[in-house]
């Protein structure tokens, strides 16, 4: 999986490219940890050019979610392909995460 991050004063875009899964969740993780430690930034999660996500990535997206929950900020999830969606729906996280 590849990150691109950008930046745009407390908003971080990161577009998530390849797959979220048990493999690459620690990478996503390890990049948000880091972000977490600037302070309290607003989220966007590009998912235009991601292909899958398993339990293990949203997993981490849910931790983001509750993270971004204590520190007051937001996040937010754009461009999320049809495959995709239906994860976050069957499994309830759409309920949970802003998606657009």
């Amino acid at each position: 999986m590849d990150i691109t991050k950008k930046i745009d004063g407390n908003t971080i875009t990161l577009t998530l490219a390849g797959r979220l899964d048990v493999v690459t969740s620690n990478q996503l993780s390890s990049e948000l940890g880091t972000i977490f430690e600037q302070g309290a930034v607003n989220l966007i999660f590009d998912f235009s050019p991601l292909e899958y996500i398993s339990s293990a990535g949203l997993r981490v997206m849910l931790t983001a979610q509750k993270k971004v929950n204590a520190l007051g900020t937001t996040m937010k999830i754009i461009n999320v392909s049809e495959t995709v969606k239906e994860v976050f729906d069957v499994t309830g996280f759409s309920g949970i995460m802003e998606i657009a």
